[in-house]
């Protein structure tokens, strides 16, 4: 697909999902640039894993690598110190009684999102692409279609600005967002998502699996786990010591 005109900004937090978001965007933009937040989250080294990923991405296409831009990451500290969950303390995830899980941090897409929005005006980009999804997910509200669109239409409102919001996952399920990653950058795309990307809630990097690092048992894993059995056909080895 040719490239179109406009610029993109991704939502990057190092994760398989924003991963393939990056590469999908690459695909399509002329220029792309990524951005992560800093919350003071508990899985904090999805944040040392980005620069390493970022470097990859380029070496595996050089169209994507002459499109890929400046890097960004804010500070969003205010989130952790505001937030009384289990992705922003050293606490046990759970159910709550509202029936989301405590791994929901309120506002945090719709601050990513404003942010974002602030970030692409001054950078002269009219597209920001993230990662969320109505499918395989826990239920959050601020990853719902429905959430996204009100937004988008906010923020074109609040900045007079044409300012859309692309969510390529939002129908995907996590094994068609392995094949999705494959189509895009075949096995060299899926080896780089398996071994450098990070999505584990607990931030557990001890392990590598063949479905990627992580704890194994939290939501975000079970998740990945699920998907790349189903795209991979295999279950998932014994994983091996670093």
């Amino acid at each position: 697909m040719k490239p179109l005109d406009n610029a993109a900004l991704v939502l990057f937090s190092g994760g398989q999902d924003s991963t393939t978001c990056l590469a999908w965007a690459l695909s399509r933009y002329a220029r792309v640039e990524t951005l992560g937040f800093d919350y003071r989250q508990r899985h904090a080294i999805e944040l040392s894993v980005r620069p390493k990923i970022l470097q990859t991405i380029r070496s595996l296409d050089s169209d994507w690598a002459a499109r890929l831009g400046n890097d960004h990451v804010l500070d969003l500290s205010v989130l952790g110190d505001v937030s009384e969950t289990a992705l922003t303390r050293d606490s046990d995830i759970a159910m709550q009684a509202n029936g989301l899980p405590n791994t929901f941090v309120p506002g945090r897409n719709l601050l990513f999102l404003t942010l974002a929005a602030a970030l692409a005006y001054r950078r002269g980009i009219d597209v920001l692409v993230g990662g969320m999804c109505e499918t395989d997910f826990s239920g959050y509200p601020d990853c719902r279609n429905e959430t996204l669109r009100a937004l988008q239409a906010t923020l074109q409102l609040g900045m007079d600005a044409p300012i859309e919001i692309e969510t390529p996952l939002m129908w995907l399920d996590k094994a068609a967002t392995w094949q999705l990653a494959d189509q895009l950058g075949g096995k060299a795309l899926i080896d780089l998502i398996r071994t450098e990307t990070h999505t584990c809630y607990l931030g557990e990097r001890t392990l590598l699996h063949d479905w990627g690092y992580g704890c194994g048992q939290c939501p975000a894993c079970e998740l990945r786990i699920k998907g790349y059995e189903t795209f991979s056909g295999t279950k998932h080895l014994a994983p091996r010591d670093l």
